[in-house]
């Protein structure tokens, strides 16, 4: 409850003496006290009552008072039967304390304030649960009067008089209360920064919730959040940490009791089963992704390519009329240890990175298909006809302008163990234009690759004119130059099974560092540069030459 509804009850004879700008302050006890300190008994958020027994002298006022200060009391009331009424040193230390004040009349017992504000206590936490199980109730009914974030939201903002929004890891908001009268949303600076805290103290180790103050940026000065993760148990956090929403609440979660704090993680429960729920409805999208690029990576007829994208069309771009043109965007996670996963995450990151950062909700990532391989995520994004010639609102993804928001949340959660890259390629119009732009997306990736920095990425725009060119290659070329280079690997591998063209991959993509690729493949450096020098020998190739090494990267490319 909060102290200002205690002067809504006239029965408990109470009158504000100062501090009335302090009246929302929330009230979660009641203790009755005549000691000169007694802030071993307290813990924060109570009304204090005092007879005033205490004071012997005015100077003891203030040393009362900061006493109850210190310890975070919420409010103050003094009776008027020792003194008859209420000193004006003690109003004067109040004052400076910024500690509200009540002067309690005599024939008002503390006993029956005690009763009432236990009452309207014990009534709120019910009220918690009870809203709880309600939103639960709405989580499981069908229709558009059912569940959704923005349910449970409003129900922390009406029943707990509390404001919070679902964030995604890049900041963009998912949903935030939509109540009438909530105050203004966050601005997407304030978002992008709530959420790069919230990485950072997960990857600290730090228990959640995670607090902190900061500038909101609009006007208002600074406010304090609680920050709740919203995410799966029981899995290597680096697996989740990029692609599990959070919840911030504009309030300090350190002075609440347990049983607030239960409630909210309760309620990070139930916003996980929705995310469960709209990750469940992805799959079409993802399936048809992975079908687009399993067709485009095999070499399928563009016929057939065509086929399938005109059945994607209208699922990533319902009531379009035309076909429209397509654009690739690879990304790969990777961990410097080698034993998590980062196809997973780059599929969940492309999905979130792909949507206007200043776009509300969960549903404009339904748009985007992306499948994973690997470590690496590939995503397939439709682009409107230009209506008109000149017409630039068609004109696609940029590299830079991907990352300009998401670098520094990203970045905070990759630590100092993890790196995300990202290639992008040029808008095609035809099934044909598909394996050109894969290809195109894949070598700007690795330019990236190439940059400092934990969150990089590349465009078509910056490839050198051979990778252009390779799509288009003849067939009986591609042949004989990969057979020169590689076939012999190919055959020492089927006799020795020794992954000899595995190692050779691994190499290439690491730069050609012994120890990150040692690292990647799970050998000691002594055992890849065995194999180095077997491919050296087998080949009569020199892997420490620039040229030698593009020719392979060109053969591994093309075959």
């Amino acid at each position: 409850m909060r102290l200002r509804a205690l002067l809504d009850t006239p029965s408990l004879g109470l009158r504000l003496l100062g501090g009335e700008d302090e009246l929302d302050r929330t009230v979660r006890g009641v203790m009755t006290t005549d000691l000169r300190d007694p802030s071993r008994y307290l813990s924060g958020g109570e009304l204090v009552l005092t007879g005033l027994a205490w004071r012997r002298a005015p100077e003891d006022s203030e040393r009362f008072v900061r006493i109850l200060a210190a310890a975070g009391v919420a409010g103050l009331a003094a009776g008027e039967a020792e003194l008859g009424s209420v000193p004006d040193d003690l109003v004067t230390a109040c004052a400076q304390h910024r500690l509200p004040l009540f002067s309690v009349v005599e024939d008002v017992s503390f006993a029956s304030i005690t009763e009432h504000v236990v009452r309207q206590v014990s009534s709120e936490r019910a009220g918690d649960l009870a809203a709880v199980v309600d939103r639960h109730r709405r989580l499981m009914t069908s229709g558009p009067t059912g569940g959704g974030p923005e349910v449970v939201l409003d129900l922390l903002g009406s029943d707990l008089d509390l404001r919070a929004w679902v964030l995604s890891p890049t900041g963009r908001q998912i949903a935030g209360s939509t109540l009438a009268g909530a105050g203004p949303e966050l601005s997407a600076g304030t978002a992008a920064r709530l959420a790069g805290e919230h990485l950072a103290a997960a990857r600290s180790g730090r228990r959640g919730p995670h607090r902190v103050t900061i500038e909101t940026g609009d006007g208002s000065g600074s406010a304090t959040f609680s920050l709740f993760p919203i995410r799966h148990e029981g899995r290597d956090l680096r697996q989740t940490l990029l692609s599990d929403w959070l919840l911030a609440v504009e309030a300090d979660a350190g002075d609440w009791p347990e049983e607030r704090l239960d409630l909210l993680h309760g309620v990070t429960q139930l916003i996980a089963v929705e995310r469960d729920r709209r990750d469940a409805a992805r799959t079409v999208r993802r399936r048809l992704a992975q079908e687009v690029l399993e067709l485009v990576q095999t070499g399928a007829p563009p016929a057939e390519i065509a086929a399938r994208l005109r059945v994607a069309a209208p699922v990533l771009l319902p009531g379009l009329g035309t076909a429209p043109h397509w654009q690739i965007v690879v990304a790969r996670v990777d961990w410097e240890d080698g034993d998590v996963p980062g196809g997973p995450v780059a599929q969940s990151l492309l999905e979130e990175m792909l949507v206007d950062p200043g776009t509300f909700g969960p549903e404009p990532s339904d748009r985007i298909a992306v499948a994973h391989t690997g470590d690496e995520a590939v995503a397939l994004v439709p682009l409107p006809v230009p209506d008109e010639p000149g017409d630039t609102s068609a004109a696609g993804l940029h590299a830079d302008e991907l990352l300009s928001v998401v670098r520094e949340p990203l970045g905070r959660g990759l630590a100092d163990d993890g790196r995300l890259t990202v290639g992008v390629s040029a808008s095609v119009h035809s099934a044909e234009g598909l394996r050109g732009a894969l290809e195109e997306a894949r070598h700007a990736r690795r330019v990236a690759a190439a940059r400092p920095g934990r969150v990089c990425a590349a465009g078509h725009e910056e490839l050198a004119s051979h990778v252009l060119l390779l799509p288009f290659v003849p067939d009986d070329v591609r042949r004989a130059f990969t057979a020169r280079l590689l076939d012999p690997l190919r055959d020492y591998d089927r006799r020795h099974r020794a992954e000899l063209i595995p190692t050779l991959e691994a190499f290439l993509d690491c730069d050609g560092s012994w120890t990150r690729c040692a690292t990647r493949l799970h050998l000691h450096v002594n055992t890849l540069r065995y194999r180095v020098g077997r491919i050296e020998q087998l080949t009569g190739r020199d892997l420490s030459r620039l040229e030698d090494k593009l020719d392979f990267f060109l053969a591994l490319r093309m075959s």
